[in-house]
């Protein structure tokens, strides 16, 4: 993988967000129909901030499986709002920046994605698990380590 290509050659696109206004129930039936971490938080085409599966589970931290909690928890999740537990302060980066500069971020910081936006619109994101997955499918980088045979 060439570090100093820009971040859109390994960014995802297709992405699911969500608004603010979202109740925090819309993030759990999302996290739970698809293999993803980050929500984006969106409103008018614009991007707020972002949800991740650590924010989502910090608001539910400390409920189990008692009938009473299962509905006083389902409760929660219906009448609180996306805006209420998302970050907002985060680092953001545009489409035409390396990714050596978005290893330098997840390296700087405690999260692991980082949304691509230009002009406040939200056109891709960037994780951890693209620059790993991008890493290990470049095999040019494995052979110049002893590395095993089923690389």
């Amino acid at each position: 993988m060439n570090l100093l290509a820009p971040v859109s050659t390994i960014m995802s696109k297709d992405l699911i967000t969500i608004s603010p206004i979202d109740p925090i129930k819309k993030v759990e039936d999302l996290f739970d129909l698809h293999p993803i971490h980050h929500l984006p938080v969106e409103e008018e085409g614009k991007f707020k901030g972002m949800v991740s599966k650590s924010d989502y589970l910090h608001f539910k931290r400390g409920f189990n499986e008692i009938d009473i909690e299962n509905k006083w928890d389902l409760f929660r999740l219906k009448s609180h709002k996306v805006e209420e537990i998302m970050t907002t302060k985060i680092a953001r980066m545009t489409s035409r920046e390396k990714i050596n500069v978005a290893i330098e971020i997840f390296k700087e910081n405690l999260f692991h994605a980082i949304p691509i936006v230009e002009k406040d619109r939200l056109v891709g994101i960037v994780t951890t698990l693209d620059i790993i997955r991008h890493l290990s499918e470049d095999r040019e980088i494995f052979k110049s380590y002893n590395t095993p045979k089923w690389l």
